[in-house]
């Protein structure tokens, strides 16, 4: 473990603070997934995902987006482990998986929005 020196001591704990800092990939975790919901399209996304299971041609319709370009977006969040998918038929549907990560963006996207999700 190496120990920090700070050039001042303004008396707010910053070294007892930085004793608790995590390791650099969950920084690096939790960057990754703040680019993904910086997208206003892929937030637009999670925001209808967090609250209900669509298949990609109601998802396409509801953020009026051609479906290939929704796939792309879904891949992608999918990808992430932010997204789960299921299929039934020839139609796949898709909503927020159960992970630390989902559960935080459903955190933010209700707060965003002012929603109070029961989900």
């Amino acid at each position: 473990m190496t120990v920090r020196r700070l050039p001042h001591d303004h008396g707010n704990h910053t070294l007892e603070l930085l004793e608790h800092e995590p390791a650099q990939e969950a920084f690096e975790k939790a960057s990754n997934t703040f680019q993904l919901i910086s997208d206003p399209t892929r937030l637009k996304i999670l925001w209808l995902l967090c609250h209900s299971e669509e298949c990609v041609i109601n998802i396409a319709a509801a953020i009026d987006m051609s479906s290939p370009a929704v796939s792309h977006h879904l891949r992608v969040l999918k990808q992430s482990g932010l997204l789960t998918s299921r299929r039934e038929g020839k139609e796949a549907y898709y909503t927020l998986a159960k992970t630390p990560e989902a559960d935080l963006v459903h955190k933010i996207v209700d707060s965003v929005f002012d929603m109070n999700c029961k989900v």
